[in-house]
């Protein structure tokens, strides 16, 4: 005699999640809990888990041998949602949960030693596939629903235990979809820009930047206000539209970092990882690919502060995303890609002992120190940061005068800008100017006989490559933008020149 119960659920691969079967067999023989289908580690140890929630929770486990096939057998599958549809399924297997009520359910979740539900991660993504696959609705754990309510269209059936589990499914009518509102996951607040005294060649790098997605380097010795400039980017920046915040939150429910109970993310990432941090970190990687501070930081901000300190080849990863706003993880089996668009703001001193150029302390490293200091950035990636402003230190008068402009001031600019952009390249499936492609550019940047002479006169002077060639007439665009001027004029072209900081 062979009972054989069936029940769906996924699993996650990058930000994308892949339908998966759960087959389970209970039949006559020596008592043996079997799984295949490709399981990791972390699935294998369910047998343990489910097997004490089962009893704890009141159920017999059956003392029969137990197969469990996990399909497609070429997908591995990792992480403990598997726990829940098992621990379902071989209740169903012996006919303790009616079958033909969990055919049209996608069914997931942790399952403690007590038969208690613990949330996962992925939620998002997977809710988003069974919504694209047509299945009516998901069996999850209570601390997910909100972060699963954000797809529209899906029932959602939230349980706390086993117990609960199978008294919902055991009666339909019990079976209900709980009508959520998604609490927004916001994160603490945003210190002013107000604060901030003087610097005001840094202050206006700040605004360029924000309103066009523009990479930053801010450089400059210590105490000059670099790390308190870049911490306060984040109150300027314009709000999470509703695509940019379904893409982020989906990343960081992938990642596990979504507080339970909160749905989608209503501020923009802010990722400030320590130099000590490896490539794999700050790209993303693994067995199983889990996203990266950078796929963290999408449609946000990637703070690296005194960047110099990072290692050579840990800065030189970030070439890909910073050039195309993705990460690629390749594998054996398959091929993960992580969303990485972020704007990236760094800061660095302009020598090992910080004081090169100070009017107040004197610079005791030798010119051979700085070289080799400066060259820990090298030419491809600092082509890529489209503005670089020195920082200089603030002199003793400046420490006591008023504040400067409140971040809401500068925000509201900023979205202006934002907006221009965003109806200019409503076609054009991009959202800043930073994302513009040489073909856009040449539709949307040209340039005056004037400012052609000065760009003609400064790729000589400056020895700016192509890609900087390039990125100096996007930031004139978004000054342009800035001053609400239709086509980039000379003046525009020469604030932008300004940023781009010859060589040390």
């Amino acid at each position: 005699m062979s009972v054989l119960a069936c029940l769906r659920t996924a699993a996650v691969f990058g930000v994308d999640a892949c339908p998966v079967h759960v087959e389970v067999d209970v039949s006559f023989g020596f008592p043996h809990f079997t799984m295949v289908g490709l399981p990791d580690a972390s699935v294998r140890e369910s047998r343990d888990r489910v097997r004490s929630a089962i009893r704890n929770s009141g159920f017999e486990f059956p003392a029969h041998r137990i197969t469990v096939n996990l399909a497609p057998a070429d997908v591995r599958k990792a992480g403990a949602s598997f726990d829940l549809p098992i621990a379902l399924g071989i209740l169903a297997a012996q006919g303790i949960v009616e079958r033909r009520h969990i055919a049209d359910l996608v069914v997931l979740g942790e399952l403690s030693l007590d038969g208690s539900i613990h949330a996962t991660r992925g939620v998002l993504p997977i809710a988003a596939a069974a919504k694209r696959d047509g299945i009516a609705g998901m069996l999850l754990p209570t601390l997910n629903a909100s972060e699963a309510a954000i797809v529209s269209g899906l029932d959602v059936f939230p349980v706390a235990s086993l117990v609960e589990a199978v008294r919902a499914l055991n009666e339909p009518s019990s079976l209900a979809a709980t009508t959520i509102v998604p609490r927004p996951a916001r994160s603490p607040s945003v210190a002013d820009l107000a604060d901030v005294r003087g610097q005001l060649l840094a202050r206006r790098a700040l605004e360029i930047a924000s309103a066009g997605g523009h990479n930053l380097l801010l450089v400059g010795p210590p105490g000059a206000g670099k790390t308190m400039m870049a911490r306060r980017v984040p109150g300027i920046l314009p709000p999470l539209t509703l695509d940019e915040a379904l893409e982020a939150t989906a990343v960081h429910s992938v990642a596990g970092l979504l507080t339970p109970g909160t749905g989608l993310l209503a501020d923009r990432p802010f990722r400030a990882p320590h130099h000590t941090i490896s490539d794999a970190a700050l790209v993303g990687g693994g067995s199983q690919p889990r996203p990266g501070e950078v796929s963290l930081a999408h449609h946000g901000l990637l703070f690296l502060d005194e960047m110099l300190e990072f290692s050579r080849h840990v800065l030189e990863v970030l070439r890909q995303p910073l050039e195309e706003g993705r990460v690629t993880i390749a594998r054996a089996a398959r091929t993960a890609v992580f969303p990485a668009r972020f704007m990236l703001v760094g800061a660095m001193n302009p020598c090992p002992c910080g004081f090169l150029g100070d009017t107040l302390r004197e610079c005791r490293c030798t010119p051979q120190q700085i070289a080799r200091y400066g060259g820990r950035l090298s030419g491809p990636l600092r082509d890529r940061l489209d503005l670089t402003v020195d920082v200089p230190a603030l002199p003793p008068s400046a420490l006591t005068m008023a504040g400067g402009e409140p971040s809401s001031s500068v925000r509201a600019r900023v979205i202006a800008a934002r907006e221009v952009q965003r109806a200019r390249h409503s076609t054009d499936h991009i959202r800043t100017n930073a994302e513009l492609t040489p073909a856009l550019m040449a539709r949307h940047c040209r340039l005056d006989a004037r400012g052609a002479r000065l760009l003609d006169a400064a790729i000589i002077k400056m020895a700016l490559s192509a890609r900087a060639y390039d990125r100096v007439r996007k930031v004139a665009r978004t000054i342009a933008d800035l001053a609400g001027a239709d086509e980039i004029a000379a003046d525009h072209l020469a604030e932008a020149l300004q940023f781009r900081m010859v060589d040390r």
